[in-house]
């Protein structure tokens, strides 16, 4: 594992003083993580240095041919003041995936937790402490070879920044109305759906514009091929409740796999429900829907942790599911996955690593 050399802010910034209204990635912190690559040191010189722009020549590779990789995790401070991160080695697993797919080279293990670490401990003052605030992190990668060119870069910087954040959506726990997607398509088997970097994020970009326009607050993938089978959510996995059992679409290589889904699918296991990842057709859900199966849906990510989702729409039926309000297996995945991460409950499962031990 390599040292860190920290440089800390001679100008600090002023810290937010009113919590409920720190929204979500518009805030950043005093200090960053920088750790470049090329091809004769490897990853090399790890630096914390103060929150700054980054001077890059106008041929970058990112710019041009799209080759970055980005994660998200959270820090939370507990009661008793410890810090949390939550399966850090999950994120760091799934960073090397996204690098082995986007031909990036792999960010040793050691290093990467010890940069989260480190970075999360010289800015700990700034872990917000309201219940449902957290310290998101933003692990990412970035090409930057001066050439143009399509071929993988010799030269790359890893970075990490943090941003002290409320709730991803404004109205909180509130369920969410998803819009299934039937025109766009997002990502296909073999393609890099199931890599974590941009390019699976602008292809969203067209339909969640769309959705928003009639009133929805996120847009869920079919399949690419058939464009018949369920995927995820822009931004979230996708879990339904169906005559009690737990239906969550299987890792296909064309959908992200998600922190918080295996914790869900764990969680679920652990407590005697029955869990399958199976591939699951919008049209079973619009028949689901109509018998009452269709008990409960909720989307799962590291932003929103838990968002139930109380309306379905596919093309012009509208699924209100349930009663319209959150379900008794979201809101006890809720309550269990955010206790563990702020310590309010037992870690049972060794998910979370201290920052400051």
């Amino acid at each position: 594992m390599q040292k860190i050399t920290v440089e800390r802010t001679k100008h600090p910034r002023s810290k937010p003083q009113d919590q409920s209204k720190l929204g979500f990635g518009k805030i950043f912190t005093d200090h960053m993580y920088i750790m470049p690559f090329d091809r004769e040191q490897g990853w090399h010189d790890p630096k914390i240095v103060p929150y700054q722009p980054v001077s890059l020549e106008p041929a970058s590779m990112v710019f041009h041919y799209g080759q970055e990789m980005f994660e998200g995790l959270k820090a939370y401070r507990t009661e008793d003041g410890r810090v949390l991160l939550f399966r850090p080695d999950k994120n760091i697993q799934r960073a090397n995936r996204s690098n082995r797919r986007l031909c990036i080279p792999e960010i040793p293990a050691d290093d990467f937790l010890n940069g989260l670490k480190t970075l999360v401990d010289v800015d700990k003052d700034w872990i917000p402490t309201q219940p449902g605030t957290s310290l998101y992190i933003r692990p990412f990668v970035i090409a930057t070879d001066a050439f143009l060119g399509v071929r993988p870069s010799d030269t790359y910087l890893f970075m990490i920044i943090l941003s002290p954040s409320g709730a991803y959506y404004e109205h909180g726990l509130d369920p969410v109305k998803i819009w299934i997607e039937d025109d766009y398509v997002r990502a296909v088997r073999g393609g890099i759906g199931e890599a974590k970097t941009g390019g699976n994020y602008v292809a969203s970009l067209a339909a969640q514009v769309k959705a928003h326009e009639d009133g929805y607050d996120q847009v869920l993938w079919l399949d690419g091929v058939e464009r018949k089978y369920i995927e995820e959510v822009g931004s979230m996995n996708i879990f339904f409740k169906i005559n009690g059992t737990v239906v969550t679409p299987q890792l296909s290589g064309s959908i992200l796999p998600g922190v918080t889904r295996a914790s869900c699918i764990d969680l679920c296991k652990h407590w005697g429900l029955p869990v399958e990842e199976r591939r699951i057709s919008a049209q079973e859900l619009v028949e689901a829907a109509q018998t009452g199966a269709l008990e409960e849906c909720w989307g799962s990510g590291t932003a929103a942790v838990i968002s139930p989702v109380g309306a379905l729409r596919f093309e012009n039926q509208v699924m209100t599911i349930g009663d319209g309000g959150i379900g008794p297996v979201s809101q006890r995945l809720y309550d269990t996955v955010t206790g563990i991460q702020t310590g309010t409950l037992p870690d049972e499962f060794g998910w979370t690593v201290q920052v400051n031990a």
